[in-house]
């Protein structure tokens, strides 16, 4: 009995002699720089990995680079050669290769090193792709969004009025010549009116209106991010979504850009829209103008027509992409057009 027993521990002994030696990559949690060690088993693995890289052997753990496996004796002998994997304390952990990427899409001191990288991978034109990718990181790593003054990114106000002292200023005018551009549209409407009456009528609303837009200083909030919260369209930092086609509840695809990131997103902004739920020129304004048939301006609900034209209760601000050109087939409410007890 003892014998046969000495003879198993003789040969168990001998079996890990013998065990191959399996290669793997291995790093750390905080380090990208990957290590080939040779193992016969998971123990000893962890103890190599864990001199190496100076974590602590109690509790360490080992998981795979790709999706975040932890490994067991098993699944250690069932790994081929040079597998890529991640040594951690107790308290760590790893999801997978989608880590790195956090990492350095959050961590500033890297964007140097990201960027220097893309624009490596950038000369190579046989990847037409990565090519379009890696110049879509580029352009919202090139960020300086935290700076306001012209003095402090010329290259942002390039093109730009010597007027405008800050990128808050300029937006803000950038969104009040959009609203302007919509109050034209309403003005120029007056010419199609043949009745003398009606058009005089529409000429007096459409004043109104003006009146109404310079009191709000024509919503020029909405792009600015100095505004508070409620008023403006976008983050402190200035970074705007896409806010979903006139038919959708959000955008599908989650675009969004900031503007005052870097000059490039400045100029791509100009190809969102404030985009009419209820249409503008086709709904709209014809609208306002039936509503003036049989009543006088003094009659009629400015401030529904109002909303309607430039404000964020008829406005969403869309990707190019999401901003549907078709009809939108929706209609403006008749029982809000007049002023309440004036409608027969």
């Amino acid at each position: 009995m003892f014998l046969l027993n000495g003879l198993h521990r003789r040969k168990g002994a001998m079996s890990g002699l013998f065990r191959k030696n399996k290669l793997v990559k291995i790093r750390s949690l905080n380090e990208t720089k990957k290590y080939g060690v040779a193992a016969t088993s998971l123990k000893e693995l962890l103890k190599k990995g864990s001199k190496l890289l100076q974590v602590p052997l109690v509790g360490s753990h080992i998981c795979l680079y790709e999706d975040g496996t932890e490994l067991s004796e098993d699944y250690f002998r069932s790994l081929p050669d040079n597998a890529e994997l991640v040594l951690l304390a107790m308290d760590e952990r790893w999801s997978g290769f989608v880590c790195d990427i956090v990492r350095l899409l959050d961590t500033d001191r890297n964007s140097d090193l990201l960027i220097n990288a893309a624009k490596g991978l950038l000369s190579d034109k046989r990847y037409p792709k990565r090519r379009k990718l890696l110049g879509e990181l580029l352009l919202h790593l090139k960020d300086s969004s935290e700076t306001e003054n012209r003095e402090d990114d010329e290259d942002w106000f390039q093109g730009i009025d010597v007027r405008f002292k800050t990128k808050s200023a300029y937006m803000k005018y950038n969104c009040e010549s959009r609203i302007r551009g919509y109050m034209k549209e309403v003005d120029s409407y007056a010419q199609t009116i043949q009745k003398p009456k009606l058009k005089d009528e529409y000429k007096k609303t459409a004043e109104s209106l003006v009146m109404q837009l310079k009191s709000d200083k024509y919503n020029g909030c909405y792009f600015n991010r100095t505004e508070k919260e409620l008023n403006r369209l976008c983050t402190k930092e200035g970074w705007f979504s896409c806010q979903g086609a006139f038919d959708q509840d959000e955008c599908k695809s989650l675009h969004s850009i900031n503007p005052y990131g870097n000059r490039e997103s400045r100029i791509l902004f100009s190809t969102w829209n404030l985009d009419h739920r209820i249409e503008k020129k086709r709904t709209v304004i014809p609208a306002l103008v039936e509503a003036l048939q049989n009543r006088n301006s003094n009659n009629i609900n400015l401030d529904y027509f109002y909303k309607l034209l430039f404000t964020r209760e008829n406005l969403k601000l869309v990707h190019i992409v999401c901003h549907k050109k078709s009809a939108h087939d929706l209609l403006c409410d008749k029982r809000n057009m007049y002023k309440r007890g004036k409608r027969k």
